[in-house]
């Protein structure tokens, strides 16, 4: 009797992380091998429909024979002919046939094994880049709010990750959802470009089919059409070898690769948010940041997507490479690679978006620390309006100048050495060659005369771009 903290034998075998931890369940049921093997059955009826719909001799009793059993999928029956046949395609058309003893003859009749695979390897994408698409587009709106929100809420920029001039925290999050666009864009253009296989045989060429409709071209042609209107699909490659061109995987894996340096680069810049405790992600009122340090606030999601969105990065180059060894016709050492490499790459980069809609739906923003950051260094970024002023007032323009330097150095230091508060204002004002008071040195010191023309990008942003493009869709 095995005791109850023993593991079973699943539990000792590897399962990849994005099951278990990391992708969506849509997108993981579209990976799956029902979905694979119910698409392929999907495939043969329609192309058996459109057969006998061009004059073969194929009954409706055949496909509803076909079409009762697509669902019933015997994965021990299509294991046990795999291990004899050594091919999975066959084992599938055995199994299949097993259960639809009538349409046995007409299963598969006159099609090579890329007809299922690779007609379902596009099936797959197309419905895998709409699920992206919704998610990316859910990400955008967030944002969009977020930036509405804080779209003239002054913050302290960045160059060099050093202190620039002031921007505004919606401006920021502009940048992040221009990216986020522009992937969008992609992702859309790449899913209508999509093209099917169709039914093209062994080397691209429909000999079979020709032999099949005794040399009637123009049936060839419409099975070719007529196969790919019934699954779905307006455009077919009108030229292929046994396979679709490789380059078709290289423009959407690339597609998705462009959505994960986006979402690297927008978690990288909340993570050094972070560490300056002016924007933090979403934490958890029990969540635990540290295993040794319980203070710690740990940016754990933002860090996810950069490794997650590294994995996809690196994935990007594989079908490059498989586009680039492709022998004359096809060659097979393709297949292996692509059951791997293109349902890890959307498993991938459905879970950064997972993780990005939870990320921005929660945004936490410290004001006061923002204000408090502003305030260190608006003094040094306000002596050119501190000097146009007393220079107004009559002031010699180049004395002052001196001076400024002077006392902008000079307070720079003492709060690098002494860790103290920012004193030039102070310095300023007590200085009497400037002929200023800290009233007046205040009114200059509006932080809202130093974001420029941000709130308004922001708000004409997301009115001429963001909205047109996303609606009021959200997920």
């Amino acid at each position: 009797m095995q005791s109850k903290f023993m593991s079973s034998n699943a539990d000792k075998m590897y399962k990849t992380p994005l099951s278990e931890r990391y992708a969506s369940q849509e997108m993981l049921y579209l990976f799956s091998p029902y979905y694979k093997y119910s698409t392929w059955r999907k495939l043969w009826i329609a192309l058996a429909e459109a057969q006998k719909h061009l004059g073969l001799e194929i009954t409706e009793e055949q496909i509803a024979e076909l079409k009762e059993h697509v669902e019933e999928i015997d994965f021990e029956s299509v294991e046990k002919y795999e291990k004899e046949l050594q091919h999975d395609v066959m084992a599938h058309i055995h199994a299949y046939g097993d259960l639809c003893p009538k349409a046995r003859s007409i299963l598969h009749l006159g099609a090579t094994s890329c007809f299922v695979t690779d007609n379902t390897d596009t099936i797959q994408m197309q419905e895998g880049l709409l699920i992206i698409q919704k998610k990316v587009k859910g990400v955008i709106r967030q944002l969009a709010d977020f930036a509405k929100q804080y779209a003239d809420h002054p913050c302290l920029g960045y160059t060099h990750f050093q202190p620039a001039q002031l921007t505004t925290v919606g401006k920021r999050a502009c940048l992040w959802i221009q990216d986020l666009i522009m992937d969008l864009e992609e992702i859309c253009y790449r899913r209508d470009r999509l093209k099917f296989l169709g039914v093209k045989g062994a080397t691209g060429t429909q000999a079979s089919f020709l032999s099949l409709f005794d040399n009637d071209r123009e049936k060839v042609k419409q099975l070719d059409l007529l196969v790919a209107k019934i699954m779905g699909f307006p455009k077919i490659f009108k030229i292929s070898g046994q396979t679709y061109s490789r380059k078709q995987d290289t423009q959407v894996v690339n597609a998705l690769a462009g959505i994960s340096s986006s979402a690297h680069k927008f978690a990288t810049d909340i993570r050094l948010l972070a560490g300056l405790k002016e924007i933090e992600e979403p934490f958890g009122a029990k969540q635990v940041g540290s295993s040794a340090m319980p203070y710690k606030r740990n940016p754990m999601l933002s860090e996810r997507i950069c490794s997650l969105s590294r994995f996809v990065i690196a994935l990007a180059q594989n079908p490059e490479y498989t586009h680039a060894t492709q022998w004359l016709e096809r060659s097979l050492d393709d297949s292996a690679n692509r059951r791997l490499c293109l349902s890890e790459t959307f498993l991938a980069t459905d879970a950064v978006l997972n993780l990005m809609l939870q990320v921005t739906k929660g945004l936490v923003v410290n004001s006061k620390v923002i204000q408090n950051r502003v305030m260190e260094e608006l003094p040094f970024m306000a002596t050119e309006n501190i000097l146009m002023e007393c220079v107004r007032k009559g002031g010699d323009r180049q004395a002052l100048h001196e001076k400024l330097r002077v006392h902008s150095q000079a307070a720079g230091e003492k709060v690098k050495s002494e860790g103290v508060q920012n004193d030039l204002l102070q310095r300023i004002s007590s200085d009497s060659s400037f002929s200023i008071s800290e009233k007046e040195l205040e009114k200059i010191l509006n932080t809202q005369d130093f974001i420029g023309r941000a709130p308004e990008q922001v708000t004409e942003f997301l009115s001429t771009e963001v909205d047109v493009l996303t609606g009021e869709e959200k997920i």
